[in-house]
């Protein structure tokens, strides 16, 4: 699914610019990468917002229109108010499609009603990934990864390498090396205490965030001038 967004340039920076452009409906943003100049820019709130809450917006090769010129690029950051749905930033990144790129892709999860380790063994199926950092061509980037658990027995798991990945697309090195656990069938702790056995832990992960270019100074002037997050009131004395 292809993404049109479209940014204009921005010419005035600092905190008070800034706001002053959130206030008028406008985000403030920068598009950097692809052996170009870093530009700053603004985009339609409305616009970004409803964009955001899209799964492929953050998981895409997007159509980015800067001043009439298309070009593609991917959504690398963006920073939210701390209760308000408010967008206070966003970066962009074009994509040279002859390099590769390093993404967080989502995992679909299918046939866990079905799984033999859940209808036969009685056991429950358990994510313990939710997405997966990938390294792939701009054009070979799916928009998630599916696992399919229905073959998946109980107290057995399904690891990074056991993946079926579309063509082009791998693990980074990290996680092929370390080969973490992606989901597995385990029976819940209540069969468990009953049948006075317990399932194998579950070993958790923390994915690697990808690696993001200097953002330019106008973002460092949001978070310094407190438009990023504000202060929680003092607790009220009893």
């Amino acid at each position: 699914m292809k993404i049109a967004v479209t940014a204009f340039p921005r010419t005035k920076q600092g905190t008070g610019a800034s706001r002053r452009l959130r206030t008028s409906g406008r985000v403030p943003g920068i598009v950097y990468g692809a052996n170009q100049a870093a530009q700053t820019v603004e985009f339609d709130h409305a616009a970004m917002l409803r964009h955001l809450k899209l799964e492929a917006f953050h998981a895409s090769i997007l159509d980015l229109t800067v001043d009439g010129v298309t070009s593609p690029a991917l959504l690398r950051d963006f920073q939210m108010h701390p209760f308000k749905p408010l967008v206070l930033h966003v970066d962009m990144q074009r994509v040279d499609k002859n390099q590769k790129i390093h993404m967080r892709i989502p995992l679909h999860f299918v046939n866990a009603d079905i799984s033999v380790g859940v209808k036969v063994g009685g056991g429950a199926v358990q994510h313990v990934m939710s997405d997966i950092d990938i390294q792939c061509l701009p054009d070979d980037l799916p928009a998630y990864i599916e696992v399919d658990v229905k073959d998946l027995q109980v107290n057995h798991s399904l690891h990074v390498n056991d993946l079926q990945l579309p063509k082009g697309v791998e693990p980074i090195a990290r996680l092929k090396n370390e080969n973490p656990t992606v989901v597995t069938v385990q029976v819940v702790k209540e069969a468990a205490a009953e049948s006075g056995e317990a399932g194998p832990a579950v070993t958790e992960i923390t994915g690697q965030k990808p690696e993001a270019a200097a953002a330019g100074g106008d973002k460092k002037d949001a978070a310094a001038g407190g438009d990023k997050k504000e202060a929680a009131p003092a607790a009220a004395k009893k």
